[in-house]
């Protein structure tokens, strides 16, 4: 069975956790999907998600937490993690614009911007192409970082908003500019899940 945990924290945490539930039920895979808080809970699970949300609070709440180590070990040793929005940032190797007390889990090789889209009010939606279908794909971006830079050969965009990489993979680990989350669509939940099966 598949035990996929959202890191709730701060953020889409519910909005992910429907997201998955309906992924897995349109996989076909029995599964469950938590609510993760504490590191006992990351034992037997098959996947993870960093939902959107803001990445100071996430970053300093994961430390409290304890869960950035254990998570940055368990993605080092191919554990599936995706991350959307601030769960890009949290997931990256450089930040523009981070906070000298913020964490991040240094797990795909980016640099990226932290609020490069500007302010809340700057927010919208626009069709993105995926590299795994042929369908558009809602995209939603609210106050969304950037990915500026890929910093290895190993990282592979699998989305883009024209012609600009806003979502990329490495290995078993996924960053997206924008919130999958926050439509009905399900298809890039299903991608990563995938890896998980």
């Amino acid at each position: 069975m598949v035990k996929v945990g959202v890191v709730g924290l701060q953020g889409d945490v519910e909005e992910h956790i429907g997201a998955a539930t309906k992924a897995l039920k349109n996989l076909g895979v029995s599964g469950e999907v938590l609510w993760l808080r504490k590191p006992a809970q990351l034992e037997g699970v098959s996947a993870v998600i960093i939902p959107g949300g803001e990445s100071t609070t996430i970053s300093r709440l994961m430390v409290k937490n304890g869960l950035l180590d254990p998570l940055r070990k368990l993605g080092g040793e191919g554990l599936p993690i995706m991350g959307t929005c601030a769960g890009l940032i949290m997931l990256s190797r450089e930040v523009i614009g981070a906070t000298p007390e913020q964490r991040f889990l240094g797990l795909l090789d980016v640099r990226v911007n932290r609020n490069a889209y500007g302010r809340q009010v700057d927010s919208f939606e626009a069709p993105v192409r995926l590299s795994f279908s042929d369908e558009p794909f809602p995209g939603v971006f609210i106050r969304a970082p950037r990915i500026v830079e890929t910093l290895s050969d190993e990282v592979r965009p699998i989305a883009w908003l024209g012609d600009r990489v806003v979502g990329v993979e490495e290995g078993n680990v996924i960053g997206l500019e924008f919130h999958p989350e926050l439509t009905d669509d399900t298809r890039v939940h299903e991608y990563f899940l995938e890896k998980a099966i």
